[in-house]
């Protein structure tokens, strides 16, 4: 398991340089230049180049690339924002906290809701509870996170008034966030939950422990619910990361603080220095979870865990 770990560890090394060379690579060749951005459309073309040469801007592709990645392996330096001109590691851990957490509680909706669902509805398959869920799991799936996110903003916030449209500070706050990011992971994990219930449903040791005279909730939650958590937990560790991303437009929506917000509003400033370290931090992210995910799979399935003995 520790060579595993050690190799699924040292395989991030090329993955976070691919996303680094392609984010960095759009960044480069999108219109725009960042030392307009910083001193102003007004400045003097002298000022404009003496910028240029300063920040390296006049350097081949490939050596600006280099230099860039030198400077945050050796000195996690991602550079200064072209707006503030603060560093960009200080930014972007400022509001990633925020983040995470929004991300966190959305995965804790969407495995309270999925799972119970997925399961209810493998038990009642082809009766109108499975259909009922199948049905609002489709729901899930099809609404886009903007209009989910208003729509729950007019009715909990406008109409009836229970709940504040905007905010991350008090868990009243949290609530309407956590729901329109977490309900399409919600659907997600409730149809892989009932697929893989029904799978496991038709295994031998299933009816060997119904005949054994246990109870129907023990066969259900120790022995098939058990051996279908794998793939659930593969989709719940994915699902983690593409919220990470999906907290852009939802932390957008809701006015929260966090990393999806920042690098929306350095979108629109052209801020291309916070918007390369902060989709490199979410790369990271994202990739640590799987690396978690796969490590979880050795403590969940004795048949995996035994092929590292």
């Amino acid at each position: 398991m520790i060579r595993y770990i050690v190799r699924r560890v040292l395989l991030l090394i090329p993955v976070l340089l691919g996303v680094s060379f392609i984010v960095f690579s759009l960044i480069h060749f999108t219109p725009g230049d960042p030392a307009m951005i910083i001193l102003g459309e007004s400045a003097p073309p002298e000022a404009l180049e003496a910028l240029r040469l300063e920040m390296g801007l006049n350097d081949p592709f490939l050596v600006q690339y280099g230099r860039y990645v030198f400077n945050v392996v050796t000195k996690l330096d991602f550079g200064r924002s072209y707006v503030t001109r603060r560093l960009v590691f200080n930014e972007i851990i400022g509001q990633f906290p925020n983040t995470v957490k929004l991300a966190a509680l959305a995965v804790m909706v969407a495995i309270s809701i999925g799972i119970p669902a997925g399961v209810i509805a493998a038990t009642h398959q082809n009766k109108w509870i499975d259909n009922v869920t199948m049905f609002f799991s489709l729901l899930g799936v099809s609404m886009p996170i903007f209009w989910q996110g208003i729509l729950l903003i007019l009715i909990f916030s406008l109409s009836l008034q229970w709940l504040p449209s905007s905010g991350f500070n008090t868990w009243q706050q949290m609530i309407l966030p956590s729901l329109t990011l977490g309900s399409g992971s919600a659907a997600i994990i409730a149809r892989m939950t009932r697929s893989q219930m029904l799978e496991v449903y038709r295994q031998d040791y299933v009816r060997t422990a119904r005949s054994k005279g246990l109870k129907e909730r023990v066969v259900v939650l120790r022995h098939a619910l058990k051996n279908a958590l794998i793939p659930i937990v593969t989709i719940i560790g994915l699902q983690f990361g593409f919220l990470l991303g999906g907290a852009v437009l939802t932390e957008s929506i809701f006015g929260i603080p966090g990393l999806g917000r920042l690098i929306v509003n350095s979108i629109r400033t052209k801020d291309m220095m916070i918007i390369q370290g902060g989709v490199l931090l979410i790369a990271l992210t994202f990739s640590l979870i799987n690396l978690f995910v796969d490590v979880l799979y050795a403590y969940l399935d004795p048949r995996i865990r035994s092929q590292y003995k």
